[in-house]
């Protein structure tokens, strides 16, 4: 890695390489499309959701949580387990439901013919117009909400597939690749800071989807479960963000949410899958 790379004039795949390399990037390719035949289950609720307990995950189990604590009965969903380390993201049932192989996807069956709906911003957007919830009437509140919806959409890549990739996944340790997106890491958090230190939520004083789709990736940075780099990024410099994340994390439903669909830390915040509410009562992984 100390010689310089040369690209070649024209790219090729070397899948070799990329199956070495990481056993996430085993399952990336340069092409969408199903690998395998692989039917989705269908639960007993008017919507299903297909995803695993990621960042982008967390953002509409939470908003569907608080959706129902709210009383919105026509919120409950089964939240069926896509193990993407396994490839299930390419099976066919989920390639139908998003083309482009990512988690979360939502189908919504209450009406005559199913809806899909992929992309985490654009599931929160839906859920939060067929219920009429978590999305500010006002014009300029509105548009500040999805402001900072969009803002997170376009964000986030650096510090998921930027920053995170590069500081605890990348197999090589490559200096400038962190630094360049450690900066923009960064940058984005006091961005967020200066906006918190003059509101107590993004969209002004109400509790929206603009936050529930910032929550679990900066708050997951700045209380350190994310990348394990809160030492890395000093957090606590972000105090106003720290403020809002706490807030959050005091939610019920936040709580809730967060867990479905985990594959990662301690077994009683691990709901593999969740197709009632009593689920977090019995079914957690510690009590599977």
């Amino acid at each position: 890695m100390t010689t310089e790379y040369l690209p070649p004039k024209v790219w090729t795949w070397n899948k070799h390489s990329a199956s070495t390399a990481s056993n996430a990037s085993s399952l990336n390719r340069p092409i969408a499309g199903a690998t395998h035949e692989q039917a989705l289950p269908v639960g007993r609720h008017p919507l299903q959701l297909y995803s695993m307990g990621t960042p982008n995950g967390q953002k509409v189990t939470i908003l569907l949580e608080e959706l129902l604590a709210r009383g919105h009965k026509q919120a409950e969903y089964d939240a069926w387990l896509i193990r993407i380390g396994e490839g299930d993201q390419f099976g066919s049932g989920f390639v139908d439901v998003n083309p482009n192989s990512k988690i979360p996807a939502l189908v919504d069956r209450s009406g005559a013919k199913p809806i899909r709906v992929f992309e985490s911003g654009a599931i929160l957007l839906y859920l939060a117009e067929k219920f009429g919830d978590f999305l500010p009437a006002d014009p300029a509140q509105r548009a500040e909400c999805l402001s900072w919806l969009f803002w997170q959409m376009g964000s986030a890549p650096y510090v998921g597939g930027g920053f995170g990739h590069f500081y605890a996944y990348a197999p090589v340790k490559i200096e400038y690749a962190i630094d360049r997106f450690t900066m923009e890491t960064k940058r984005q958090l006091d961005v967020l800071d200066r906006r918190l230190a003059e509101h107590e939520y993004l969209a002004g004083d109400q509790y929206t989807i603009a936050d529930i789709a910032v929550f679990p990736w900066y708050g997951g940075l700045i209380k350190g479960w994310l990348y394990d780099a809160a030492d890395f990024l000093a957090v606590h410099e972000y105090r106003h963000v720290q403020r809002w994340a706490d807030a959050l994390l005091a939610r019920p439903a936040v709580e809730r949410g967060r867990i479905v669909n985990r594959l990662r830390g301690p077994l009683s915040e691990q709901l593999r899958e969740r197709h009632d509410a009593s689920d977090f009562d019995t079914k957690t992984a510690d009590k599977a």
